[in-house]
């Protein structure tokens, strides 16, 4: 999910974790893709986020905040859409 207030990616922490054992075991590239289709790998969340602020109301669940300027445009990683039968 992105803030449009705060122009910030949030990422529950303990996904990350998850998803670096992963990447680390399988030796396969994993993107989150936000809604505005940009995108950040597990690596990229932990290095650039920021532990957010725990609340009371919901789960309590630590999650990272990522500047949205850090992700990377989809197109930049996988191409245009459509690209390949465009040609």
């Amino acid at each position: 999910m992105t803030s449009q207030t705060s122009r910030r990616h949030v990422v529950e922490r303990a996904a990350v974790t998850a998803h670096l054992q992963l990447v680390a075991w399988t030796q396969l590239p994993l993107y989150y893709v936000f809604d505005n289709l940009d995108l950040l790998t597990p690596y990229d969340a932990l290095g650039y986020g920021q532990e957010g602020p725990r609340t009371t109301a919901g789960s309590g669940t630590p999650y990272l905040l990522v500047p949205a300027d850090q992700s990377m445009p989809f197109e930049d990683v996988f191409g245009r859409p459509g690209g390949l039968l465009a040609a």
